[in-house]
């Protein structure tokens, strides 16, 4: 437990005996915190909103970032298809009856129920709650993999995919020029790593990106882009089925993307990527999408958390372990109650999708209630309805109660899915307009400026680097 920082009085008052004189001051209504702006924590706030009566309860919402990202967009993004701002929810404008704090959780001391925030400019302070839900995201999961800080860059942030974006339109751009051969096979050599969710969308439009972005260059060859997709396991997107796993790998490889299986990264030091099937090549862009773990938050409030670093839950979403303490999305261990339990294994968890994480809001929202009004809690219990994801180019694969998709139908489904999924109509107006555009021909394929704003790389300088909640 870190050192108690200097409380901020615009969000803790300082405690004081009463005078004599003093008026009676009206009982402070109860204090409602949710840690995370994500898919839990702008739906429990909504929710929360239009739930509770004028005064029951003040809700306060901390994140970092003054906007929730629908994160299932960040590969369109990275493909120059939608806005990266369209994607961006503003809290504030979004939440009317919640206080909107930006400022990094940093500790939770659960017995003086208290928060403990850096605020944008350093200033530490503390949030007293009487209900704390802890929501903050996850975070890319790493491997000890030399070189990997320096040369990869995950894929869990809008930052991310602008930065990916910017990466292959500015190597393309520099390879068009380049006049050694193998600074120029760098250039234009691509490599997602994990075949999950994350990664098969994102490697299918960087594909199409850099496609459409090397027929405008004379000097280039779409023969000559190499772009690999590797992946530890036997199959991508393993939670399909095989049959439309396999289609996905087919339609991968038809567009001219090598998928490897049962395959890891075991080293990137001075951008050479080495795999553990013998094979070694420089390349310049590589993006880490092999998984994610819950945020660090989590495991620093001394509480029971599980292998991937989430915090045990009981099926009504409280923590295990402690009073006054919720959890839910991706940093939670939910148990998943309307999963068949197998006999060789331990109780099923709830998977880490958007899915999930906005139907434990409300029923979060729910028991939250109850508990102000002392009434019963109700476990979460969520029958999966199926996933989608695109494949680029007018095509996707869909498992939806059973019904398995691919194909134009599909990739319809999976935008028509989030389109309705994204919140506020401001925000769908927009990224459909987006699309159209994109439909058009008018994807902006405009590399940034290399003279004045340098050279962008796919890297960061710490990838490991929390997300902040």
């Amino acid at each position: 437990m870190t050192s108690n920082p200097a409380p901020d009085r615009t969000l803790r008052s300082a405690p004081r005996g009463p005078s004599p004189s003093d008026p009676p001051r009206a009982p402070r209504a109860p204090r409602i915190v949710v840690v995370g702006g994500g898919f839990v924590g702008l739906t429990l706030a909504r929710r929360l909103e239009r739930r509770l009566r004028r005064g029951e309860a003040e809700v306060v919402l901390v994140d970092a970032s003054p906007s929730m990202t629908y994160q299932p967009f960040l590969a369109e993004v990275a493909g120059g298809r939608i806005e990266a701002r369209h994607v961006a929810v503003p809290l504030r404008t979004t939440l009317r009856g919640t206080r909107v704090v930006t400022g990094r959780a940093t500790a939770v001391n659960p017995d003086r129920r208290r928060l403990h925030l850096t605020l944008p400019d350093g200033t530490g302070t503390v949030l007293d709650y009487d209900e704390l839900v802890l929501a903050p995201g996850s975070v890319s999961r790493m491997q000890p993999v030399p070189g990997l800080a320096e040369h990869a860059v995950g894929f869990t942030t809008l930052a991310d995919a602008v930065r990916l974006r910017d990466a292959v339109l500015t190597r393309l751009a520099l390879a068009a020029d380049y006049a050694d051969a193998e600074r120029r096979r760098a250039a234009l050599t691509f490599v997602v790593v994990g075949g999950g969710y994350t990664g098969v969308e994102a490697v299918a439009e960087l594909q199409d990106l850099a496609r459409a972005t090397a027929r405008r260059y004379p000097g280039l060859d779409v023969a000559e882009l190499r772009v690999e997709l590797v992946e530890a396991e036997g199959e991508v997107m393993p939670e399909l089925p095989p049959a439309l796993g396999a289609y996905t790998r087919a339609r991968l490889a038809d567009s001219g993307i090598t998928v490897r299986l049962r395959t890891q990264v075991t080293s990137m030091v001075g951008g050479v990527v080495e795999l553990s099937d013998g094979e070694r090549f420089r390349a310049d862009t590589v993006v880490w999408a092999a998984g994610v773990r819950g945020n660090p938050l989590l495991a620093r409030t001394g509480l029971p958390v599980d292998p991937r670093g989430r915090l045990r839950t009981r099926a009504t979403l409280q923590v295990d372990g402690a009073e006054h303490l919720w959890a839910a999305g991706d940093g939670a261990a939910v148990p998943d109650l309307a999963a068949a339990r197998r006999p060789d294994d331990g109780a099923p968890m709830c998977g880490a999708t958007a899915q999930h994480a906005v139907r434990q809001a409300r029923v979060l929202a729910r028991n939250l209630v109850a508990t102000l009004r002392g009434g019963g809690l109700v476990e979460y219990r969520h029958r999966d309805a199926g996933s989608v994801a695109g494949l680029g180019s007018h095509r996707g694969v869909a498992r939806i109660y059973g019904v398995r998709l691919r194909g134009l139908p599909a990739w319809l489904l999976h935008r028509v899915y989030h389109l309705a999924m994204m919140p506020t109509w401001g925000r769908r107006e927009r990224i459909a307009l987006d699309w159209a555009a994109a439909l058009l021909g008018r994807r902006d394929l405009t590399a940034p400026d290399l003279v004045r704003g340098g050279l962008p790389t796919a890297s960061r300088p710490d990838v490991r680097s929390e997300v902040p909640a």
